[in-house]
């Protein structure tokens, strides 16, 4: 494994409220010294990365993937997820449960991380089922899977209807030292919804999706939190009067936390007219002072983390109707850009926005990764704050291409991605690592 100085860059590190010009050495994969720019001799290390005019920063933690293996290979493998992440500036992801087979038992828990050891690029951390087959109606193997390397539980993409297996599996979290991760949404609430329920719903003649589905699955979490004092995180959290139960919770002191995805910081109900069906997720796209209130509390902190909810679909999945199409985009590749968009227009302090990507998701799944601090394993993103590109369909690495966002125009990109010391990104290429 190669030593490395990086150099010329501005380091920025939260977790150690740094932020200023200087050098970076790794060695033995990880991070050996940080100090002004000059003062590591270039002889400290066998090869030298010039950093000038790029941030150097933790690398970027994503607590919500789909990577789809195994079972639906066709959208996406673990392979090809991590390509798309580490070109993003990704050196950690964890992906949800909704594989096929389910992972809702140790075995495939273990499968997923064995095939992340041969394949992946960065770091793959599973997230186990609450419930067996996703199904809501019996436990998952929640000991097993912790045992197995499970960071976290969660039936994201089908909501936990039955609070009472909600509160069990939250005892059992709590147990096991993990956090809970919530798709809130009340589905009986959403039926058949398709976007947001509003009066534009009613002028595209598409059933909606009430915000009032969102805002009582958190206010049902939190009472459970309260409960039982398991942390519980809200998955992509949409509205503005979830937020208000969020902001709430976390002034009682209750181990609430919650995350927001680019797209729903970015984009509202109003690009559905064309109906497009990249457009469609689960939360929908929101009104305007939904996603106001998004960025507010992001900025503010009450928003603790941003992750992409990465939803790879294939081609039949999405060239349908718009009410038939699955819910779902990609957004490893774009997660930067989009939201470093909030940094560049004053809305977000480029320090709340970076910890939104590193110490937040770190803490809630109790990573040793988000930080550069000295015997740090030496994950580090240089991204390009300032560097203009558009988003095409040549560039996207992930297996499918289902993104609202291919011919956009967008600013920031990583330069380099190191996942333990080895460099896995630079200028375009994915490396073996």
């Amino acid at each position: 494994m190669s030593s490395w100085l990086i150099r010329g860059g501005r380091i920025i590190d939260p977790s150690q409220k740094w932020d200023s010009e200087g050098d970076l050495l790794i060695e033995n994969g990880k991070i050996s010294a940080i100090d002004k720019p000059g003062k590591i001799p270039a002889s400290k290390a066998e090869k030298t990365f010039d950093a000038k005019g790029a941030w150097i920063l933790p690398g970027l933690i994503d607590v919500h993937v789909h990577l789809r293996e195994p079972g639906l290979e066709y959208k996406e493998t673990i392979q090809t997820g991590t390509r798309a992440a580490i070109a993003g500036g990704f050196t950690s992801v964890a992906c949800m449960a909704n594989t096929s087979p389910v992972n809702d038992t140790p075995y495939i828990t273990a499968l997923i991380r064995d095939k992340a050891k041969a394949t992946a690029s960065c770091r793959v951390f599973p997230i186990g089922a609450v419930s067996k087959g996703l199904q809501g109606q019996e436990l998952a193997e929640i000991g097993g899977m912790v045992a197995e390397g499970a960071v976290a539980i969660s039936d994201d993409g089908m909501p936990v209807m039955n609070s009472y297996l909600m509160r069990k599996a939250m005892d059992y979290a709590k147990t096991f030292g993990v956090a809970v991760i919530s798709h809130a949404e009340d589905a009986n609430l959403v039926g058949q919804g398709a976007m947001n329920e509003s009066a534009l719903s009613n002028e595209l003649g598409l059933r909606g999706n009430p915000a009032a589905a969102e805002e009582i699955m958190v206010a049902r979490e939190i009472a459970l939190c309260r409960l039982t004092k398991t942390p519980i995180h809200i998955a992509h959290i949409s509205t503005m009067v979830a937020l208000q139960h969020v902001m709430r919770a976390k002034e009682d002191g209750l181990p609430v936390t919650a995350e927001v995805s680019p797209h729903h910081l970015t984009l509202t109900e109003e690009a559905v007219r064309g109906y497009d069906t990249n457009y469609k997720m689960a939360p929908p796209l929101r009104q305007e002072r939904d996603v106001e209130a998004l960025k507010k509390a992001l900025a503010e902190g009450y928003v603790d983390v941003i992750a992409t909810d990465h939803a790879p679909h294939g081609i039949t999945d999405k060239a349908v109707e718009f009410d038939q199409a699955i819910n779902g985009i990609i957004g490893l590749q774009t997660a930067v850009p989009l939201s470093l968009k909030l940094v560049h227009d004053g809305v977000v302090s480029r320090t709340r926005w970076l910890e939104s990507l590193t110490t937040g998701p770190a803490k809630l799944l109790n990573l040793p990764y988000g930080t550069l601090k000295v015997g740090a394993p030496a994950d580090i993103t240089v991204l390009d704050p300032n560097h203009e590109w558009t988003f095409t369909a040549d560039q996207v690495l992930s297996k499918s291409a289902n993104s609202p966002f291919l011919g956009w125009k967008l600013k920031g990109s990583t330069v380099a991605t190191w996942v333990g010391g080895r460099l896995a990104y630079q200028g375009g290429e994915v490396l073996h690592i």
